[in-house]
């Protein structure tokens, strides 16, 4: 067994230490329960970035709407225990299968599409969601949200303290996040990547390059549906500003911030952008501007992120760039 083996192992026990019995030793001597709010939100975020990372930072397509399917989960969730009374045990595969069917069927007339094109198209069909969440009231209750009365429970048992919920949600999230990397450190993973470098060249070595890109979004969208479910069942009330595009842009800034291709990165990214504007909060408003000043410098001075494998700047150039380089009309006129 070598060094390294062992090193890398000590390193995840020391982690998940930290994440079942550090954590909940220090959220137990404070006792409060917004503070178990605030972890179980930044645990949550957490497989929202990581399921973003899958499509975005390994895959290599901008997804501008990844929210929308976080939104899909959580209705999914509410409205099946709150009209149905389906329990957690069986209403969180349910918004994680909803999520991905909603992701399959939007999938098949975008997935042809490249760089900016596809995030636009993306960006359409989380709004489309998002409108259909906002104002389809005979069933989502429109702006007044929805009201889940339901707690969670584990095959028949009710979870009732705020500890043992904890336990819940980290433990969802912690086995979420080790299939994506699984997925992610496989040969599957190494074929998404040669999407991210060259999707031509991936197709032109008998790649199914559309295949690939319809099951990472189907796969990313399954995990967000499972992050939206925890949302609903944790905060027992959920409304369509909670999954607006503002939260997909939140959720891509964590991705970018620790780094595009990295698991870790995004873990720390979603941490880092939901726990700083916690521990900002006594100067008020100024948290945002102190937030966006981090952003912007982490992009400056670390274009690669803090754990990423990928320029940062450079994929959103290439994105943006290859759509100009496509259309010789624009090129004609001056178009960079």
């Amino acid at each position: 067994m070598s060094k390294d083996f062992i090193q890398s192992a000590g390193l995840k026990l020391a982690i998940l230490a930290v994440i079942f019995v550090a954590l909940p030793v220090l959220l137990e001597y404070l006792s409060k329960g917004y503070i178990y709010q605030v972890v179980m939100t930044a645990l949550i975020f957490s497989l929202l970035a990581v399921s973003l990372q899958l499509v975005t930072g390994i895959a290599g397509l901008l997804h501008l709407g990844h929210a929308a399917f976080y939104g899909v989960g959580a209705y999914i969730a509410a409205l099946a225990g709150a009209d149905y009374g389906i329990g957690f045990t069986l209403g969180l595969p349910l918004a994680g299968l909803g999520a991905a069917a909603i992701a399959f069927v939007v999938a098949l007339p975008t997935m042809r599409l490249v760089s900016i094109y596809f995030a636009v198209a993306t960006l359409g069909i989380g709004q489309m969601i998002f409108l259909v969440l906002q104002n389809w009231v005979e069933v989502t209750k429109g702006p007044n949200g929805v009201s889940l009365n339901s707690e969670i429970e584990l095959f028949g048992y009710p979870v009732e303290s705020e500890l043992g919920i904890y336990f819940v949600v980290a433990t969802i999230v912690c086995v979420s996040i080790w299939v994506i990397h699984r997925l992610s450190h496989s040969y599957y993973g190494n074929a998404l990547r040669s999407l991210r470098e060259d999707d031509q060249c991936a197709d032109a070595m008998g790649i199914n390059t559309v295949r690939l890109k319809i099951e990472s979004f189907m796969i990313s969208s399954f995990f967000a549906g499972i992050a939206g479910a925890l949302w609903a069942y944790t905060t027992r009330y959920i409304s369509p500003v909670d999954f607006d595009f503002a939260e997909s842009i939140l959720i891509l800034a964590m991705v970018v911030v620790g780094g595009l291709g990295s698991i870790p990165g995004a873990v720390i990214g979603a941490l880092l952008l939901i726990l700083l504007p916690e521990v900002l909060r006594d100067v008020g408003d100024m948290r945002n501007v102190i937030v966006g000043f981090v952003l912007f410098f982490s992009i400056l001075f670390l274009p690669k992120g803090l754990f990423g494998e990928v320029p940062s700047l450079n994929f959103i150039r290439r994105q943006f760039g290859s759509a100009w380089q496509d259309n010789p009309d624009k090129q004609k006129v001056g178009w960079k």
